[in-house]
C-alpha cells in the first residue's frame, strides 16, 4: 500500500500527510505513519482545541507545574506540601468494553500522578449514562454499562489501595449512545519531590519498566478521536486491559526509585500512544533525541511487529531515564517488586526518535515534529440554528394550573436521576489509607494530609458538570459550573487552589458543536480569572456522539482547595433537630430554565440560565468560610440542581436526619415552582444553633451577603410554606424513595 493511501486509512488528512512528508524531507514508512496517526490524533495533540485552551488562565502564586508542562498540574498547599492532580476521560473504551474501559481509565490517571513524584491518595469520578429505567434494549444496555463501569472503577481503585471519595453520576437520554467516564486523581508530595518528564544527558540509559507489551490497546488514541458507530464494537482490541496488582507494584517501585538522590533524570507514563508517546515527548521536552531497540522491549506475545510494539497501549508501563552508571540501582528496585526493567536505549543529541528492530532502523522521526508540531486548526463556529427555539420557555404550557408541589418532590425523590448514590460508593473503598474526613455524598470530599513536620493539612476536592445548563447556554452554564465547584469547596471551608477540566463534546467539524465548545471555554476562562483560579491541565474528549446524535456539551471541572485554619467541618444533613435554618446569598429561584425539575417532573428541556453573579458568589464563598469558624454551625449544603426545596429535602434524607419546618420566599408574580425548584446560583443553606444566628447575620452584613431565616429543624416531617402553598412530607417516606430509586432502576424490567 502506498504511503499516502496508508496515511488516509489511518485517519490522517491529505494536508497532514503533506506536512509529514515535508518535515521528514522524504516519504514516511508505515511505522512512522502509525506513530504520526496517534500523536497527531485529537486525543494526543489537541489540534482542534489548542487555540481555545490558550484562553485559560494558567498561572498563579500557588502553581508549581503549569498546564501543558508535564503529565499533571501541581500546586502549593503550604508547609512544603504540594498537590498533583488531573482528570482524564475514557469514554469510547468504556462504551465498547465498560469494565476494562473504566478500569484502565483509573490506571491511566493513576500513572499521570505518580509520574510527577506524588503518592496517589484519592480518586473521584464523573459518570454519565442514558436512563437506567428505560424499557427494551436501550435500558438493558444502559444498565449493563453502569454496572460494568462502576465495577471497573471499584476493581482497580480498591486493588491499588487508593480511595474513591466522591464524584457525580448523571442519567440523561443525551448520553444513551455515548456514556462519559471521567476520572480524577489527587496525589501528595513535597516540593523537592516533583519529577519531570524530560530526556537529558547524552548517553544516559533509557529503561522500560512495568508490565510486558501486548497487542491490547493498539492505536487507542486514534480510536478515541472518532465518532462511535454501530461498528465500534470491532474496536475492542483498541481497549487496554489493566492489571491493578501490577499497577500497585509499579507505583510503589517508582516512588522507591524516586527516593534515591540524583538517580532519575526523567520519567514518563506509557499511556495514550504508548512507547511512541513516551519516547518522543521526553526527547522533545529535553531538547534531545532517543534511540531504542525494540528487540529489548519485554513482550508477552510472540511475533509482534515494530508497528504493534510502537502503538500498543498495554497498561502499567513507564519509561525512565537514569544517570549512566547507576543502572543496577534501578534494576535491583524493580527486581525486588517483581517487575520487568529492560534497558532499551539511550539519550542522543540528534533531536530524533530513532527506532531499531534487530539492529535495523525501522523509524526515524524528529521528536518535536511528533510531539509538538502537530497542525493546529481553527474550526468554523456557528450559533446552533435551533438554540433560540430551545431557549424559549412558556411555563403556562408546561405547569399545571395549580401547583402540585407535594407530588413534584416525591417524583424527584423517586427518580434514579436524583436518588441516593450509596449503591455506587458502597462498592468503593473510600476509607483505605485513613485520610478520608468527609466521605462521599457531601458537597466536597475532604482528606487529611500529614505535614512533614507533624500535624495535618485538610484538602478538599469536588467534581462538577451539567450538560443541561451547557446545552441551553454554554457560556453561562460553564461559568455556573466553576462557581458551583468553588461554592462546594466553600461548604467545606476551603480556598480553591487550582482547577482541572475535562471538556466532553461532539465532533469539532460540526460548526454548531464547535461554537458550543468555544463558548464553554470562554465562560469557564472568565469565571476562573474572576476567582483567581488557575487551570493546571486536563483533558479534551471530542467525537462523543453516536448514530443517535451528539451528547450534551459537557465540560466537567475538578477543583482542589485547602481548608482554612480554624474551620469546623460539618456534614450536609440536619442532625438531632433544634437548629435554625438560614439561607445565605441570593433570594429567588432564578427561573426554571434548563432545570432538573422541568426535565424530571415534566420531561422538558427548555429555557436558559440567568446571568451568573460572580461577584456575589465570591462574597458568599468568603462568608461561608468565616461562618464555619464559628461554634454552633451544624450543617451546610449548597443550593444547586433541583433548587432550594430539593436542597432542603436532601438535608432531611440523610441517615438519622431530623425533619424541619421552613418558609421559602416567593416573589411577587413568581410561581411557587419557580421559587422552589429554580436553580439560581449563589445560595447556601446552613443549620446553626439559635445562639449563633446573630453572629452569622453580623458576618453576612459585613460581607454584603443576604442572610434570611427560613425555619427550624426537628421532628419527623418536612413542612414547607411558599406563598399560598403549604405542604408536608414524612421524612421516612422521602428517605425510602431516595435510597431505593437507583437500585430499583438497576433491577430492570
Amino acid at each position: 500500500m502506498k504511503a499516502r493511501e496508508f496515511a488516509l486509512k489511518l485517519g490522517l488528512t491529505e494536508e497532514e500527510y503533506g506536512k509529514i512528508e515535508k518535515g521528514l524531507a522524504r516519504e514516511p514508512n508505515e511505522n512512522e505513519l502509525g506513530m504520526f496517526s496517534v500523536m497527531w490524533s485529537e486525543h494526543c495533540s489537541y489540534k482542534n482545541t489548542r487555540r481555545e485552551l490558550r484562553k485559560f488562565p494558567t498561572t498563579g502564586p500557588a502553581v508549581l507545574v503549569k498546564a501543558g508542562e508535564e503529565n499533571a498540574g501541581v500546586v502549593d498547599a503550604g508547609d512544603g506540601l504540594a498537590l498533583a492532580y488531573k482528570i482524564e476521560s475514557h469514554n469510547h473504551p468504556s462504551a465498547v468494553e465498560p469494565f476494562q474501559g473504566a478500569a484502565t481509565g483509573v490506571g491511566g490517571i493513576l500513572r499521570d500522578i505518580f509520574t510527577m513524584g506524588a503518592r496517589p491518595v484519592a480518586f473521584m469520578d464523573s459518570l454519565r449514562f442514558g436512563r437506567p429505567e428505560a424499557k427494551g434494549e436501550a435500558g438493558r444496555r444502559t444498565r449493563s454499562l453502569i454496572k460494568g463501569v462502576v465495577s471497573g472503577i471499584s476493581h482497580y481503585g480498591n486493588c491499588v489501595g487508593v480511595p474513591t471519595v466522591g464524584g457525580e453520576l448523571v442519567f440523561d437520554p443525551a448520553y444513551e449512545g455515548n456514556p462519559l467516564v471521567n476520572v480524577f486523581c489527587l496525589g501528595t508530595l513535597r516540593h523537592d519531590q516533583i519529577r519531570r518528564g524530560a530526556a537529558k544527558g547524552v548517553g544516559n540509559p533509557v529503561f522500560y519498566v512495568g508490565a510486558k507489551t501486548g497487542r491490547d490497546g493498539l492505536a487507542g488514541a486514534a480510536f478515541a478521536s472518532r465518532d462511535l458507530t454501530e461498528e465500534s464494537k470491532a474496536d475492542r482490541p483498541a481497549v487496554q486491559v489493566g492489571d491493578p496488582f501490577v499497577g500497585k507494584l509499579l507505583f510503589e517501585a517508582c516512588l522507591e526509585l524516586y527516593a534515591k538522590p540524583d538517580l532519575v533524570v526523567g520519567v514518563q507514563d506509557m499511556g495514550a500512544a504508548g512507547l511512541t508517546c513516551s519516547t518522543c515527548e521526553t526527547a522533545s521536552r529535553g531538547g534531545s533525541g532517543i534511540e531504542i531497540e525494540l528487540d529489548q522491549v519485554p513482550q508477552r506475545e510472540t511475533g509482534m511487529t515494530p508497528y504493534e510494539i510502537l502503538l500498543s497501549e498495554s497498561q502499567e508501563r513507564m519509561l525512565i531515564i537514569v544517570h549512566k552508571g547507576r543502572e543496577k540501582e534501578l534494576k535491583d528496585i524493580f527486581a525486588k517488586w517483581g517487575l520487568d526493567a529492560a534497558e532499551i536505549g539511550f539519550v542522543t543529541e540528534t533531536g530524533k526518535v530513532v527506532v531499531k528492530a534487530a539492529g535495523k532502523v525501522v523509524a526515524e522521526v524528529p521528536a518535536r515534529l511528533l510531539a509538538d508540531d502537530a497542525p493546529v486548526y481553527e474550526r468554523e463556529a456557528k450559533v446552533p440554528a435551533k438554540l433560540a427555539e430551545r431557549q424559549k420557555l412558556d411555563l403556562k404550557k408546561i405547569l399545571p394550573a395549580q401547583p402540585k408541589v407535594r407530588e413534584d418532590l416525591l417524583k424527584l425523590a423517586a427518580s434514579p436521576a436524583t436518588g441516593s448514590r450509596r449503591w455506587v460508593w458502597n462498592q468503593y473503598d473510600h476509607m483505605v489509607g485513613l485520610r478520608t474526613v468527609v466521605r462521599p455524598g457531601g458537597d466536597a470530599a475532604v482528606l487529611r494530609i500529614e505535614k512533614s513536620g507533624g500535624g495535618w493539612v485538610h484538602v478538599a476536592m469536588t467534581l462538577d458538570g451539567n450538560g443541561r445548563w451547557c446545552a441551553q447556554d454554554p457560556r453561562e452554564g460553564s461559568k455556573a459550573l466553576v462557581a458551583e465547584a468553588c461554592r462546594n469547596l466553600a461548604c467545606a471551608g476551603a480556598v480553591p487552589l487550582g482547577l482541572t477540566d475535562n471538556l466532553n463534546y461532539g465532533n469539532p467539524h460540526d460548526p454548531e458543536i464547535f461554537w458550543t465548545l468555544r463558548e464553554g471555554v470562554e465562560g469557564m476562562a472568565e469565571a476562573c480569572r474572576f476567582f483567581d483560579l488557575p487551570v493546571t491541565g486536563g483533558n479534551v474528549s471530542l467525537y462523543n456522539q453516536s448514530p443517535a446524535g451528539p451528547i450534551h456539551p459537557t465540560p466537567v471541572v475538578g477543583v482542589v482547595g485547602k481548608v482554612e485554619e480554624g474551620v469546623r467541618l460539618v456534614g450536609g444533613v440536619f442532625g438531632k433537630g433544634g437548629g435554625v435554618v438560614l439561607l445565605l446569598g441570593a433570594e429567588g429561584g432564578g427561573g426554571l430554565g434548563a432545570s432538573l425539575y422541568l426535565q424530571e417532573v415534566h420531561g422538558v428541556l427548555a429555557g436558559k440560565l440567568g446571568k451568573v453573579d460572580l461577584e456575589g458568589e465570591k462574597k458568599l464563598h468568603g462568608l461561608m468560610r468565616g461562618v464555619l469558624k464559628l461554634a454552633g454551625v451544624r450543617a451546610a449544603h449548597d443550593v444547586g440542581e433541583g433548587g432550594i426545596l430539593w436542597a432542603v429535602a436532601e438535608m432531611v434524607m440523610g441517615e438519622g436526619s431530623a425533619g424541619g419546618e421552613v418558609t421559602i420566599p416567593c416573589g411577587q408574580g413568581e410561581r411557587a415552582e419557580e421559587a422552589l425548584f429554580g436553580e439560581g446560583a449563589g445560595r447556601i443553606l446552613v443549620e446553626v444553633e439559635e445562639g449563633v444566628v446573630g453572629e452569622v447575620e453580623r458576618l453576612a452584613g459585613e460581607a454584603g451577603v443576604g442572610c434570611k431565616r427560613l425555619g427550624v429543624t426537628g421532628g419527623t416531617e418536612l413542612k414547607m410554606v411558599c406563598g399560598s402553598v403549604e405542604e408536608k412530607w414524612g421524612v421516612r417516606e422521602l428517605q425510602k424513595l431516595f435510597t431505593e430509586s437507583l437500585p430499583r432502576a438497576l433491577e430492570g424490567e
